[in-house]
């Protein structure tokens, strides 16, 4: 099963969701977007399977620094896909890409239901 973690390296989750990974055994890629960027292709492919609101982390740093102005613009799938391309920083990390299906974040017990075969 192919799988791809994207985030940014020095995100305290993301790396224990990589630590975590490697530990169970789990082949992947690391995809660091801010530094390979994120093809729009890839974010609307996301958006099809998430809602928005999932993907854009309204609590992070990012997202408190933009002006009012720029968040209250973001009311719909298409506005987010704008507002993630320009500020990769505003997805919520580490998104998990395998066997077709994401997953948004990061907890143990999340990662044990999408790899039940863990050890």
């Amino acid at each position: 099963m192919n799988k791809t973690l994207y985030g940014i390296p020095n995100c305290d989750t993301v790396k224990k969701a990589r630590t975590w990974l490697a530990d169970n055994g789990q082949q992947f890629d690391f995809h660091d977007f801010k530094k390979q960027g994120l093809e729009r292709a890839t974010v609307a492919a996301w958006l099809e399977q998430l809602d928005w609101e999932v993907l854009v982390n309204r609590k992070g740093t990012t997202w408190r620094k933009l002006s009012d102005e720029r968040r209250a613009a973001v009311t719909s799938k298409a506005d987010a896909l704008e507002l993630m391309l320009e500020h990769p920083s505003v997805i919520k990390r580490p998104v998990l890409a395998a066997a077709g299906r994401l997953s948004v974040g990061f907890s143990d017990a999340q990662y044990r239901q999408i790899f039940p075969s863990a050890p």
